[in-house]
């Protein structure tokens, strides 16, 4: 590899990096709250807009979406240099010359995404939604969201497995009281045909 390629490749990687993170816009103290817009094409205030982007920045809302186009522009390159391999540089030049070119509508990503949530919420609600994850419990809980929820289900489903299992007990003891004694066919407790 020349230094030249190098040198494109990492400006790509930088580019990337600076243009697919979410850009997080400080929301404008306005007096005057907007109510949220219904969906549609209703006009939406800057200052609700603003408060959108930092609500939507705040949350991480299009975190998930960052690395679409740099694995798009992996996967092409393996598709191109597949059919011409001896082009290899070549092929990556140009696959990472087009990302770098579409790497600035990421932007618009994250307008279409803040009106999403200013239809939604009103300006006030969204500078609140900011404000908490914005700050330390907030930081706290998106990065520690996954590992309770994990840990949430986990719990949920021994507690589930639990409360068939005495829910079924109970039912069938029930159901040997109310018949004499005999336990349930086999299969017919089961709900199966």
């Amino acid at each position: 590899m020349t230094f030249s390629q190098s040198m494109r490749r990492s400006a790509f990687a930088a580019a990337a990096a600076i243009l697919l993170c979410p850009a997080a816009v400080m929301a404008q103290q306005s007096g005057d709250q907007q109510p949220a817009a219904q969906a549609g094409n209703e006009d939406i205030g800057e200052s609700h807009l603003n408060a959108a982007r930092a609500a939507v920045a705040a949350i991480h809302a299009t975190d998930q979406f960052d690395d679409i186009l740099l694995n798009a522009a992996t996967q092409i390159k393996s598709e191109l240099i597949a059919n011409r391999p001896d082009m290899e540089s070549k092929i990556s030049d140009l696959v990472d010359d087009a990302a770098v070119e579409l790497a600035p509508r990421r932007a618009d990503l994250e307008t279409e995404v803040a009106r999403i949530y200013a239809r939604l919420f009103s300006e006030d609600e969204l500078n609140q939604v900011a404000g908490f994850y914005g700050s330390e419990a907030g930081k706290k809980l998106l990065a520690q969201g996954p590992e309770a929820t994990r840990n949430m289900l986990r719990a949920a489903e021994v507690w589930s497995r639990g409360i068939v299992r005495d829910l079924r007990q109970a039912a069938f003891d029930g159901f040997r009281q109310m018949n004499g004694g005999q336990a349930p066919a086999a299969g017919g407790a089961t709900g199966q045909n």
